[in-house]
């Protein structure tokens, strides 16, 4: 992260997310002359970041719902890459589809409960800030789970959570989906996680690896920025 890391735009009547920011407290000098540290700011959801099913008002009676309170065994799961970076080159509002993850699933076979699928789109690849916001006058055009898609994997395979390299998990069209955002709506209200701002999923096989990751354990934290890590085979 740093201050041009993008964030999320939500519309000007609502409350926004701080950009980072990073301050030098000392740096082995008159302020600290054997040791150097920084403060930094920013909102939970910054970078590449976690969502708690807290996140979300349809999370907000979960249980165990918060960075702190997650049992810690839920940071490791394996993982189902689904390359769609061809389509979503093609078309920025590509929608993933129950179809095509059920096609997936007949070369890869059935996704597991208990995993994350990750939907690779290329996105994090675009390294300009515009771009990867990719913002028009009617909002973000960003690659994303269909509405069909998301309680399919949450009820149909029981997956631990949803992963996106876009600037969050829904896509930039979410807003005007039925139900609005339903990766956050769904996910969160089924107690299930989501990853955003993901990268290097091209270094991962469709299916085989496991994902690690940990939330800062802030007081009833809604996210948190992460680093995200894939475990692969050594074959």
């Amino acid at each position: 992260m740093d201050a041009g890391t993008p964030t999320i735009a939500l519309p000007p009547e609502f409350g926004k997310i701080w950009p980072f920011r990073l301050e030098e407290i000392s740096r082995y000098d008159s302020r600290g002359p054997a040791w150097y540290w920084n403060n930094f700011s920013c909102g939970e959801h910054t970078g590449t970041h976690f969502d708690a099913p807290i996140h979300w008002v349809t999370g907000k009676d979960c249980a165990r719902n918060a960075t702190d309170t997650i049992p810690v065994e839920n940071f490791f799961a394996p993982a189902c890459v689904i390359d769609v970076s061809r389509e979503a080159g093609a078309d920025p509002d590509f929608l993933l589809t129950p179809q095509h993850v059920e096609s997936w699933e007949a070369i890869h076979g059935r996704i597991e409960a208990g995993s994350w699928v990750l939907m690779r789109t290329d996105w994090s690849k675009r390294q300009d800030a515009g771009a990867f916001l990719n913002m028009k006058e009617d909002g973000s055009h960003v690659p994303g789970p269909h509405p069909d898609l998301v309680p399919f994997l949450a009820r149909e395979r029981d997956v631990i959570g949803w992963g996106a390299e876009g600037v969050g998990t829904d896509a930039g069209q979410a807003h005007r989906f039925d139900p609005p955002f339903p990766c956050h709506s769904i996910m969160h209200g089924s107690n299930k996680f989501g990853l955003a701002s993901l990268t290097n999923l091209e270094s991962i096989a469709a299916k085989g690896s496991g994902v690690s990751h940990a939330a800062a354990e802030d007081c009833r934290g809604s996210g948190s920025p992460c680093r995200v890590l894939a475990l692969v085979s050594g074959d």
